[in-house]
């Protein structure tokens, strides 16, 4: 691991800051620019340098973690530390990275910063090919041991499903390996729309949509509330 990840640790609690700040000082990539009180500290931060990775807490006097998360870049990562099981649904689709219950070990934490550079190195690998893919008709998946050729014009939509994804054809579909995240950055922007945190759809077959919701043919795709402003705006 040799990317330096430019940090910031935003808690409310302090001991809880230094125990994340020491187990971080034990990962080398990891470099910690600020430790912040709350969400407003850590706003400041993040306007005057530049940060990769937010490590999180929820529940935070004032602002929120997850209202935080709603309101930065979405190229900044996000890691939660939390005592709160409930929210690690609506965590997962703010599109974070991981969700870490406290007290949080070495080991899992250590995972967290792997899974985060996993991660982020698809994406940068995805975004080399980005502007081609755009120019092409299409893509080639691995499934069932053979390359697999998928049209974009024959895709209604893309769903994830747990370490797989589905790619729903006119006729058929298509599974493979492989994370949403980095199928998304290989499909052309201005034909697909990530409508959830496990669905693409074909901007093109859709037949309707609400807020809630975009209808193809019989099939009705989520729309969360993370990417909600981004479909109706995309569609609207």
């Amino acid at each position: 691991m040799n990317k330096i990840i430019s940090c910031i640790i935003v808690d409310d609690e302090p001991v809880a800051r230094e125990v994340l700040e020491e187990l971080l000082a034990g990962i080398p990539p990891v470099k910690i620019i600020a430790t912040c009180r709350n969400a407003m500290e850590a706003f400041s931060v993040i306007s005057e340098k530049r940060i990769d990775l937010v490590f999180l807490d929820i529940n935070m006097p004032g602002i929120s973690g997850l209202s935080f998360a709603k309101s930065i870049n979405r190229e900044i990562k996000i890691i939660f530390t939390t005592a709160y099981r409930e929210y690690a649904v609506e965590g997962f689709d703010l599109r974070a990275v991981d969700y870490l219950l406290k007290p949080i070990s070495f080991e899992r934490l250590l995972q967290s910063v792997n899974k985060y550079l996993d991660e982020n190195s698809a994406g940068l690998a995805a975004k080399k090919t980005e502007s081609e893919n755009e120019k092409s008709n299409h893509i080639f998946v691995k499934s069932e041991r053979k390359m697999v050729k998928i049209c974009f014009d024959e895709v209604k939509y893309i769903e994830s499903v747990g370490d797989y994804i589905r790619i729903w054809l006119n006729d058929r579909s298509v599974v493979t390996r492989e994370s949403i995240s980095s199928i998304e950055a290989r499909v052309p922007r201005d034909e697909f729309i990530r409508t959830h945190r496990s669905f693409i759809v074909s901007v093109n077959g859709i037949d309707s949509f609400t807020s809630e919701y975009v209808e193809i043919g019989k099939n009705q795709i989520p729309v969360s509330r993370s990417y909600r402003d981004d479909v109706l705006r995309r569609l609207g």
